[in-house]
Order: C-alpha cells, then structure tokens, then sequence
C-alpha cells in the first residue's frame, strides 16, 4: 500500500481549524503515514506527530488569556514579537523531542530570509524548526537556527504539498485555512498580516495544487491574529473534516 501525506498549511490564528481536522481524524481511527506543516500546521503537525491528546491541547488552547501570553513584546527592528515563549510553550508540548524521535514521520517548511530558498526541515529540534517555521515577517523575529536566518514556510508555499510528495506519500490530504480575506483592518498588525496575506494568495495561487483532496474550512471571517476565537476557529475545522469523512476515509485507508 502507498503511503498517505496529510499537509498542514500556514494561517495564523487560523490554524486553530488544523485542530478540529485532527481531532476527526484520530476519532475516526485515521492515521496519515507522515505529516507536513507550515507555520501554524507546522505547530499542529509536530503536535500530531508526537501524540499529545488532542482534547487536552483544545482545553489549553481555548483557557483565557492562554494565547496572549504567547506574545512577548520586541524592540519592532526585526518584529514585534520575539517568539520566546512560543519556543518555550512547543519544547513543554513535544518535550523537547527530535524529529527522530517522532511516532509518525514530519517536515516542518521554514524560508531561508537570505537565500530565499525553502527548507525542509527531518532532523533536529522540532520545537525550533517550529520557532522558524512561524516567523512570520514583521510580527515574529528572523529565528537562526542551523546556520540560516529563517521566516515563516508560507513566504514561499503556504501549502507545501510537494514536500509530502517528496516524502513518498502517494495520496495527499491538505488543509488550507487561509481561503479568503478577512477585510476587517484595525490596526498596523492587521494591515501587516493583511499584505502579507495577500501576497502569499498570488504564490499559492501559481503553484499547481497536487494533493488529492483538499480541504478548506470556512474560516475566512476569522482574522490571523484572532487567537481569542480558538474555540470557534476548532469547531469550524472539525466541521469541515466532518463534512468530507467520506472522501477522506476513502483517501486515507
């Protein structure tokens, strides 16, 4: 039997949907050979990939005042915020693990900020290639790890499909939560994440999608630095894997 791929794609706060998939997909006994994440899949990735309960983590993610926390405030000359705590909260999730030490294989996708090239990271801290894997520019800090100053994976390809391709899995599972744009502006962040945003429509609209079913939860309305509607944001994900159990069990098994 071929192997099965699931890709989890960047979104910010929108990631929280990732949750909702996952938590279906380990209800319903569905279990993807290997796993790719970018940016905030790549947090939900590794926390697939080391077989955290998946309901403990929700209750986490949605206790008050939890993801604020999250954000330390930077000096804003490389971004506003510099991911320590961030670092801090995956090495206490995954405990410290390395890719080897992984029950399910997982790539995280970060940007090399000075080559421009993407990186694929197999080897090594998972709780740093995450750190890298969600800088995105201008609100986390560059991280430099491995000898690369590296951004956010979806500055290149908010949805690395080919990474799992390449990985030897020979049907694809994708989840993609940035469909749509979110036009409610109220502030420097917001018109930050915004362009950004935009910017990566073009890039992901230019790659040639090669999963063989893709799933993209509703959650346009939901800003990416929306953290306070986790709640809702995983409802949403687990609605739209819910809707398509069929064709996903199908895939997968």
């Amino acid at each position: 039997m071929g192997k099965k791929g699931l890709v989890l794609g960047a979104g910010g706060a929108r990631g929280f949907a990732h949750l909702g998939v996952l938590q279906v997909l380990r209800e319903e006994n569905i279990r993807p050979d290997l796993v790719v994440g970018c940016s905030a899949g790549a947090i939900f990735g590794a926390i697939w990939a080391t077989g955290l309960d998946l309901e403990r983590v929700e209750r986490l993610l949605i206790y008050p005042g939890f993801t604020k926390r999250l954000f330390d405030v930077s000096v804003p000359r490389e971004g506003l915020f510099k991911g320590d705590r961030v670092l801090e909260v995956m090495r206490l999730l995954t405990r410290d693990a390395t890719f080897e030490d992984l029950e399910v294989p997982l790539a995280v996708v970060a940007t090399d900020l000075e080559t421009g090239d993407l990186v694929v990271f197999r080897e090594g801290s998972v709780a740093q290639a995450v750190r890298a894997s969600i800088s995105i520019p201008g609100v986390f800090r560059p991280y430099r790890y491995q000898d690369r100053l590296l951004v956010d994976g979806a500055v290149k390809n908010r949805l690395p499909v080919h990474v799992a391709r390449e990985m030897g899995a020979e049907k694809v599972l994708a989840v993609d939560v940035k469909k749509g744009l979110n036009g409610k502006i109220g502030g420097t962040l917001d018109v930050l994440m915004q362009s950004v945003e935009i910017l990566q429509e073009e890039v992901f609209r230019s790659h040639c999608l090669d999963a063989d079913l893709l799933l993209q939860p509703e959650v346009g309305h939901i800003g990416s630095l929306q953290f306070d509607a986790a709640a809702e944001t995983i409802d949403i994900g687990r609605e739209a894997a819910l809707a398509q159990c069929s064709e996903i069990r199908r895939l997968m098994e």
